[in-house]
C-alpha cells in the first residue's frame, strides 16, 4: 500500500489493518474518558498514560467539593506529567536538528513534551483518526505544527523514512501489538545508535501465566499485556540493546491510590491495578535500549 509522505491526518490510510486493530481504532475514536480529557485541559498537555511519584494526599482533605475536584485533577495531572518527563529524560541527548517518533501517541502530549524539552521535530502515530486530528489541532494552537505532526497510521508499518529518527518510544501502547513486529519497525526507523524507550505494564512471568487481574485489565482496554521476558527477547532479535531498566511499580502506586478516590475520574479498573501491583503479578517498567 502506498502512503502519501507526511500527509495530513485524514489522507493517510492505516496500512495492513487487522480486525483487531479496527476494534482498537473504534475504541479510541469513541473514547471520551474524563481521566484523559479533564487533566489535559489544565495546560493543553493531554497524556494517555499513568503517573509516578509521591502524591499530595492533602487534596483529599479539601472541604469545598468543587475545589476538591480541581485539586485532585491537578495532582493527577502533575503525576502523569512527571511520568512523561521521566521518559523524555531517557531520550537524549537530542538537538533541534533531531527527529523523534512517538508510537501510539494518543492525544499527543508526549511528543509535545519531547519538543519542548529538546526543540526536536516529532512524528506521532495512532490508529485513531480522531486522536490524530485532536493532537494536530493542539500543535496548531501552540504554533508548533511545523515541528510536531501526528498521523493516523499503524505503528507496525508507518511508511516513515528509514534511519531518520534519533529516538523513538512507546508510552503504554506496546500491549496492542506483537513485540517483534513493533521492535522491527523501531529498528528500521532509528539511525544507528538511536535510542528507544518504553514505559509499559507487563505481567511478571516468574509467577507463571498472567494473573486474574491482568486478564481483567486486558478485557477493560481490549489489549494483550505481554510477559516481562518477552520484551527483552524481542529486543534482542531486533537490534535493540537495553541500556537501562527501571522498575516503576512502587512509584506508580500513589497515582492509583489517589485516582481511586477521584469520584469524577474513576473508571472502575483502579482496584484491579492496585491489587495486581501489590501481589507482584503485574509490573510497571521503563526500558531504554540503543539501536545497534
Amino acid at each position: 500500500m502506498t502512503i502519501a509522505p507526511e500527509a495530513g491526518t485524514k489522507t493517510v490510510p492505516v496500512p495492513s489493518q487487522s480486525t483487531y486493530q479496527t476494534r482498537v481504532a473504534d475504541y479510541w475514536n469513541a473514547e471520551e474518558n474524563p481521566v484523559n480529557l479533564e487533566l489535559g485541559k489544565i495546560d493543553d498537555l493531554y497524556h494517555h498514560h499513568y503517573g509516578i511519584g509521591d502524591a499530595d494526599r492533602s487534596v483529599l482533605a479539601e472541604g469545598d467539593p468543587v475545589r476538591r475536584r480541581e485539586r485532585i485533577t491537578a495532582e493527577l495531572h502533575r503525576l502523569e506529567h512527571a511520568q512523561a518527563e521521566l521518559l523524555a529524560d531517557r531520550l537524549g541527548p537530542l538537538t533541534p536538528d533531531d527527529r523523534v517518533f512517538d508510537a501510539g501517541c494518543g492525544r499527543g502530549g508526549g511528543s509535545v513534551v519531547a519538543h519542548l524539552r529538546y526543540g526536536c521535530q516529532a512524528d506521532g502515530v495512532t490508529l485513531s483518526d480522531k486522536q490524530a486530528e485532536f493532537a494536530n489541532e493542539q500543535a496548531r494552537k501552540r504554533g508548533i505544527d511545523d515541528r510536531v505532526r501526528y498521523h493516523c497510521r499503524n505503528m507496525l508499518d508507518t511508511g516513515l523514512p528509514s534511519g531518520a529518527f534519533a529516538a523513538s518510544w512507546n508510552n503504554e501502547s506496546t500491549m496492542y501489538v506483537e513485540l517483534d513486529l513493533l521492535f522491527a519497525e523501531h529498528a528500521r526507523l532509528l539511525r544507528r545508535g538511536g535510542r528507544y524507550v518504553t514505559i509499559t505494564g507487563c505481567y511478571n512471568d516468574t509467577y507463571g501465566r498472567a494473573s486474574r487481574e491482568v486478564s481483567l485489565i486486558n478485557a477493560h482496554y481490549i489489549c494483550d499485556i505481554h510477559p516481562r521476558s518477552a520484551y527483552f527477547r524481542a529486543m534482542a532479535r531486533n537490534r535493540l540493546v537495553p541500556v537501562h531498566v527501571q522498575d516503576l511499580t512502587e512509584a506508580t502506586i500513589p497515582y492509583w491510590e489517589l485516582r481511586r478516590e477521584a469520584d469524577h475520574l474513576v473508571t472502575g479498573i483502579e482496584d484491579t491495578f492496585l491489587t495486581a501491583y501489590r501481589n507482584g503479578s503485574f509490573q510497571y517498567l521503563l526500558i531504554a535500549a540503543d539501536r545497534v
